[in-house]
């Protein structure tokens, strides 16, 4: 009896008509200078950072996918569950592998990390409070997003409430050339997260942020906003997100009540 064949695990599907032309190129592995599955990662990141893989798309199944690039399927599979670590590609039970989307499930896992105190964790309702086009003058934003004093940006601010309550305040601020069209009333608008209006109508996934966090007094502004007294201790965190090849897109700055919620992250060591 033949041995039994290892279940595919990127897709049970057919390939794409798209998978079947030179999508990807073989590997040559004496001029990576690195192990194959990293060159193999490698390539699935620039199908995916140039759009031939978009967001939502499911990837070829594992042995077109390997045979494409020359390697073996094992080499595949470790390429690939690095970017499942990483977020940029996800598996679904029984239909396959798929570029990631931003939606509220990763929103709340990978993105917004305040919970009530007991663990109860849930979408905040977002209320923008404030939109503006102007010249960055912040020394902070402009070392974050790689920019100079003087280049064009655009600025908001909006407050999360969490059971009714308000608990975060935003101020993020957006390099205005990657987000030309970004209109208030767009933001307004928008169906889902705002990593996911970034996604889905200026090409930009958020993979990854970078976080600085440490404790203040909250100035008369702030405490208007969150409904507490000048002064009150506050949490304050200083994020960079980036998008691939850790290019930075957003510099936010939130400033969270603590009173009944708590910053939660989970710690993991990067691929």
């Amino acid at each position: 009896m033949p041995p039994p064949t290892q279940p595919n695990r990127l897709s049970s599907a057919k390939p794409s008509p798209r998978a079947s032309g030179p999508l990807f190129s073989p590997i040559e592995p004496q001029t990576t200078g690195m192990p194959l599955y990293r060159s193999a990662k490698r390539a699935l990141l620039r199908e995916i950072e140039s759009g031939q893989l978009p967001p939502g798309e499911a990837l070829p199944s594992e042995a077109a996918l390997a045979g494409a690039l020359g390697i073996s399927v094992g080499t595949l599979r470790h390429a690939v569950d690095e970017l499942v670590a990483e977020h940029i590609l996800v598996r679904r039970q029984g239909r396959g592998t798929f570029v990631a989307t931003h939606n509220a499930d990763r929103f709340l896992f990978q993105f917004f990390h305040v919970e009530r105190s007991d663990g109860l964790s849930e979408v905040p309702q977002v209320e923008l409070l404030g939109f503006a086009q102007g010249r960055l003058d912040d020394e902070a934003a402009a070392e974050a997003l790689g920019l100079k004093h003087g280049e064009p940006v655009l600025r908001f601010e909006n407050r999360l409430q969490l059971q009714g309550r308000p608990v975060v305040h935003d101020q993020i601020t957006l390099p205005l050339p990657l987000f030309k069209g970004l209109t208030e009333q767009r933001l307004r608008g928008r169906t889902g997260t705002i990593y996911q209006l970034y996604q889905s109508e200026f090409a930009i996934t958020v993979v990854r942020a970078q976080e600085r966090a440490r404790a203040v007094a909250a100035d008369r502004g702030i405490a208007r906003v969150l409904g507490l007294a000048p002064g009150t201790p506050v949490m304050q965190v200083r994020r960079t997100a980036l998008t691939f090849g850790d290019k930075p897109v957003e510099y936010r700055v939130s400033t969270i009540h603590t009173a009944l919620h708590e910053y939660v992250q989970t710690l993991s060591r990067r691929a």
